[in-house]
């Protein structure tokens, strides 16, 4: 008998598991982030929205065929970048994370302008985490070499399946073999801190090919792996084709037997569950993410970039070419916005404590402090959520341990059902 079986029928994997997913829809601004006090350090996401080609099951806000604008987009992300520190008084900084979009289409000397952009209106932390999304397929031995040369330090490869069929279905370009090639070259350059992303529940995938998938990313020695299930988004061709009948519909029970299977794994090989989503090695959870997570403030660059920081979340325009255009003429705008804002909102404490439970409940070993709840909204959770926690402490889906609230490994596989009862 399945773990599915043993906790109920998981009607809401197939989607839960992509909710705040890291290294993709947390590191967009999917979800906002406040935080009662300022913390010591900012993370910085630059969002880079050039693709090769726009993957079927995307839904970010990305483009292909627009790569000529690629150099003078770099130079008004730095700009964004300056004006808001200034703004901000060259505030001190631990993250930054590109992503796209492909942000390894961009030449080394377009990503040191930006970097320069980023030293020079930041307090950059000596140990800051630097990380690149990169496509296996679009880098070179040289190039890796020349990003550990500009002080990157962490990549990300979007690597989603083994098999051929599936990486076609999905639009990808490369080959499970230019992952493989990938991950050498990058060793070779230096970088000790590597993740991988999977893709699993996808139409005509059989659990035996997810096995097959996740045993050989293994074997390519990664650091951390994150594995998100498909999400059917709105707009995309993937959902279209499904709903049109051209492809089967996700079998959430399927779903969730591939989630466990590649837990076990993943726990047999070395690496530690921390987020629902994620794996690594000891040291290597994304540092970048965890801010997400924790729910404290970030700074979002770039055509459609979202951050939150003094109070207020907001979103830039999506559009890189109105996105140059505002950066080329736009009048400086108050910290933590840019010129290149199109919308804010301010925060209620309602809304951060729902926020913060629904985030932090992700981190699957450090879940919600109950004392650092309390520090932060001023009132104890069981104060606030007494009657939640216990129902879904009944149902096994939470437990406290240590002053900490968390998921069960049952919780895990309801989490919506779960959030939901905190929003």
């Amino acid at each position: 008998m399945g773990w599915v079986e043993r906790w109920g029928r998981a009607r809401s994997v197939v989607t839960e598991l992509m909710v705040g997913a890291p290294d993709s829809r947390a590191a967009r601004g999917v979800w906002y982030n406040s935080s009662v006090s300022e913390p010591i350090s900012y993370s910085l996401y630059l969002h880079i929205p050039y693709c090769q080609v726009r993957c079927a099951y995307c839904d970010f806000n990305t483009y292909a065929g627009l790569n000529d604008q690629i150099p003078v987009y770099a130079r008004a992300l730095a700009t964004e970048i300056t004006g808001v520190g200034a703004a901000a008084g060259r505030p001190p900084a631990h993250t930054v994370f590109f992503g796209g979009g492909t942000p390894s289409l961009l030449p080394l000397d377009a990503l040191g302008l930006i970097l320069d952009a980023v030293r020079a209106s930041f307090r950059l932390a000596d140990d800051a985490e630097l990380t690149l999304e990169a496509n296996p397929g679009t880098v070179t031995r040289d190039y890796l070499v020349g990003l550990r040369g500009l002080g990157i330090n962490r990549l990300s490869f979007g690597v989603q399946s083994s098999h051929p069929h599936e990486l076609r279905l999905l639009d990808r370009l490369h080959l499970f073999g230019d992952a493989a090639q990938a991950v050498s070259w990058a060793r070779a350059a230096g970088f000790d801190d590597l993740n991988l992303d999977l893709i699993f529940a996808l139409p005509h995938q059989t659990l035996d090919q997810w096995r097959q998938t996740v045993d050989r990313t293994l074997a390519l020695g990664p650091d951390h792996v994150s594995a998100y299930a498909l999400s059917l988004e709105h707009g995309t061709p993937m959902r279209a084709w499904v709903y049109r009948g051209l492809l089967p519909m996700p079998d959430p029970d399927l779903a969730a037997d591939m989630y466990l299977l590649a837990h076990e794994l993943l726990k047999q090989n070395g690496f530690d569950q921390y987020e629902i989503s994620n794996w690594s090695r000891p040291g290597h959870a994304c540092r970048h993410n965890l801010q997400y997570w924790r729910n404290l403030p970030y700074l979002g660059f770039g055509a459609g970039a979202h951050g939150y920081a003094a109070g207020q979340r907001y979103s830039n325009v999506l559009a890189p070419g109105a996105y140059i255009e505002r950066l080329s003429d736009g009048a400086p705008s108050p910290f933590p916005t840019s010129a290149a804002r199109q919308q804010t909102t301010a925060l209620s404490r309602d809304d951060e404590i729902g926020e913060t439970m629904m985030m932090g409940l992700r981190l699957t070993q450090e879940g919600i402090s109950l004392t650092e709840f309390a520090r932060r909204f001023g009132q104890p959770l069981e104060q606030r959520f007494g009657r939640e926690v216990r129902q879904l402490t009944a149902r096994g889906l939470l437990e406290t341990d240590g002053g900490r609230l968390r998921l069960t490994e049952a919780g895990r596989l309801l989490g919506n059902q779960v959030f939901l009862e905190f929003v």
